[in-house]
């Protein structure tokens, strides 16, 4: 007789069993461009703008989880902080996914296949530290940083100007939000301040 747990298992996978069948354009596939870009550049270029997209997916994910988990007496105005940044993070998702399309490429959209591209790894389940989920955050968008830099200059040797735009407005983007995370990690916290105080006092 079947345990309740397999049975559960095996209810669980008969409805996720669906036949979608073969898409009519698989993913590898590279359509003619509408806007004049050779098939060198788009061949290049395509792959590391996916992995753009897949990267601001999970740090859209991990900012989401940071303010759903966020808490302490600094818990309002970091409850808001981690929302304004994965709101941000998400617009630059679509926006990155969008010249995908217009370079002729197909987007990631699976979400198992999100990790594997992005150049970021998400924190593992649980709740960490307000101080580790920050210092998470700043090297997810350090890392964001660099990959996007380093696609800029490919951008820019194909003549990619559109590219280049528009991953431009992800960088300051990206290097606005690690600029302030790293602020918020600075030394000069209330916590130090009361800790200081106490010893200089005794």
């Amino acid at each position: 007789m079947p345990t309740t747990e397999t049975s559960e298992t095996d209810e669980t996978t008969a409805l996720r069993k669906t036949d979608h069948g073969e898409p009519w354009r698989p993913q590898q596939m590279i359509e003619e461009n509408p806007i004049g870009l050779d098939e060198d550049a788009t061949e290049e270029l395509i792959p590391k703008l996916d992995k753009i997209q897949c990267t601001l997916w999970t740090l859209y994910h991990q900012y989401q989880k940071h303010h759903w988990l966020v808490e302490g007496p600094q818990f309002p105005d970091l409850h808001d902080f981690f929302e304004e940044n994965y709101t941000e993070v998400h617009k630059y998702v679509d926006r990155v996914a969008e010249r995908i399309t217009a370079l002729g490429g197909i987007p990631t959209s699976r979400p198992d296949n999100f990790s594997e591209l992005s150049r970021v790894d998400h924190e593992p389940e649980g709740t960490y530290r307000l101080r580790s989920m920050l210092e998470h955050d700043l090297e997810g968008e350090r890392v964001l940083s660099t990959v996007v830099r380093k696609t800029i200059d490919v951008a820019l040797e194909h003549g990619d100007h559109g590219t280049k735009r528009e991953l431009e407005k992800v960088l300051t983007k990206s290097e606005d939000r690690a600029h302030h995370i790293d602020h918020l990690l600075g030394d000069d916290t209330l916590e130090l301040g009361l800790t200081t105080n106490k010893t200089l006092q005794s």
